[in-house]
């Protein structure tokens, strides 16, 4: 069929017929480290790799065999990188380290009052690390509470200064971003503080936005009823929950990259690639349909795509097994499935749910809540009782969870935790006693203060 469609293109193409050379195997071993496509035919246009038949076919449809029939191959840089996130960051180091030739662009429009983000993306400018840091001032606040009960006596009045502490917070925030513009000048990666848009196939156009103020924000809301309507302007910013890509300011459309249409996304293949529709088209971070939208997913997604592009190796991003917390003032930290997600995966009567409230040590002497912490693990019965799912609210969940997350990439089961010997006292150590289940029904509920 291959041949079919060149021959009726009128190119000429060089067939090699793997099975019919004394080295095919070898070739065919070559090309798999290659472009990560154990099956033939394998085709490649101007030195490009397509794909098989099937991407072959999606390209000519789409005029980007075309295109790469028709190109002049002197590309200006082997990898463009759209976004100076986590994500793109991490790729574009990783090329660069492997010999490639890189750009980065990344811009963001400043906010009404003129702030603008360094490198880093939302993590380091205004998600992760500011986030941490702000956690971190409310427990000290905490502490302070708790403190009286544990004999520390104090006169003055305490207070809080806002400004003393996003002063700090944004100091740091700075330093990290410029270590991140540092680290590219190191790596000769070229950075461009500019926006990237993509004009034609293999071309992208860099500006500069205009700077300045927007305009006045019209906001319209309904009450929960339906029945009234309010509506005001106003010269500010409208802060709400959630967020929606800005991929359609990319001209992603021009060169046939699919975009969902309700949130901006990028669907990519199934093959865990990171693979748009578009062959030489990749995505990797917040901006991926359907996968977990936290920093060290981006980063090493990034690296293991820039890997496999360029560094002839295969591996690719586990999405399963992340484990992540909710840095609320009681943390919230888990990894692997949810309860109801994991009965979808291996139906809800194979599997093993312990659970239980705890009190951690900490908080007896200053007497707060004795059944608000719950450790939760759910286990596969048809699998030795592996873990599943891992789930803790409590102080440092997220300091919890991290250890369990590599003990659960090593195939943890109850077995395992039961055979742990637990660090006493600590709110960890719960997780080496679970001996309810949920299915029993038993009390879980703590004595105490």
């Amino acid at each position: 069929q291959v041949k079919e469609l060149f021959s009726s293109l009128g190119v000429d193409c060089n067939i090699l017929e793997l099975d019919q050379v004394d080295e095919g195997a070898s070739v065919q071993e070559v090309l798999s480290e290659m472009t990560n496509q154990r099956t033939v035919p394998s085709i490649f246009v101007n030195r490009v790799h397509v794909g098989g038949c099937d991407h072959t076919f999606q390209a000519h449809q789409s005029g980007l065999l075309q295109q790469l029939l028709q190109q002049d191959l002197a590309y200006d840089y082997d990898l463009i990188v759209i976004g100076g996130g986590s994500g793109g960051l991490s790729c574009a180091q990783e090329a660069a380290v492997l010999g490639r030739k890189v750009m980065v662009l990344d811009f963001v429009v400043p906010s009404p009052r003129g702030t603008a983000w360094g490198l880093g993306g939302t993590c380091v400018n205004v998600g992760c690390i500011p986030k941490k840091l702000m956690h971190q001032a409310a427990l000290l606040g905490q502490a302070l509470t708790d403190s009286r009960k544990f004999g520390w006596e104090y006169s003055q009045q305490v207070r809080h200064s806002w400004a003393t502490m996003t002063e700090a917070i944004q100091s740091h925030v700075g330093s990290l971003s410029w270590g991140r513009r540092l680290a590219l000048r190191e790596n000769a990666v070229t950075y461009v503080n500019s926006y990237g848009e993509f004009v034609e196939h293999h071309k992208v156009k860099v500006q500069q936005l205009e700077k300045g103020l927007p305009g006045r924000l019209k906001v319209v809301a309904k009450s929960t009823d339906g029945t009234e309507t309010m509506e005001g302007v106003y010269n500010t910013v409208l802060l709400a929950i959630g967020r929606d890509s800005c991929t359609k300011k990319l001209g992603l459309e021009k060169i046939g990259v699919n975009i969902s249409e309700k949130t901006g996304k990028i669907p990519v293949n199934v093959n865990g690639e990171e693979q748009t529709s578009v062959p030489y088209v990749y995505a990797v971070g917040d901006v991926l349909e359907g996968k977990p939208q936290l920093t060290p997913v981006a980063v090493r997604a990034g690296k293991l795509l820039a890997r496999r592009l360029f560094g002839g190796r295969s591996e690719k991003c586990d999405y399963v097994n992340v484990p992540t917390v909710v840095f609320t003032p009681l943390e919230y930290g888990c990894c692997g499935y949810s309860e109801e997600k994991a009965g979808e995966v291996c139906q809800a009567e194979n599997l093993g749910v312990y659970h239980t409230l705890f009190w951690p040590l900490e908080w007896t002497v200053a007497c707060r809540d004795n059944n608000t912490c719950y450790a939760k693990i759910i286990c596969n019965k048809l699998d030795n009782d592996r873990v599943i799912g891992f789930h803790v609210l409590g102080p440092n969940a997220g300091e919890i969870t991290q250890g369990f997350a590599a003990a659960m990439k090593c195939g943890l089961t109850k077995q395992l935790l039961d055979a742990t010997i637990g660090i006493h006292p600590t709110c960890g150590e719960v997780f080496t006693t679970l001996e309810i289940t949920k299915a029993s029904g038993l009390d879980i509920t703590q004595k105490g203060c």
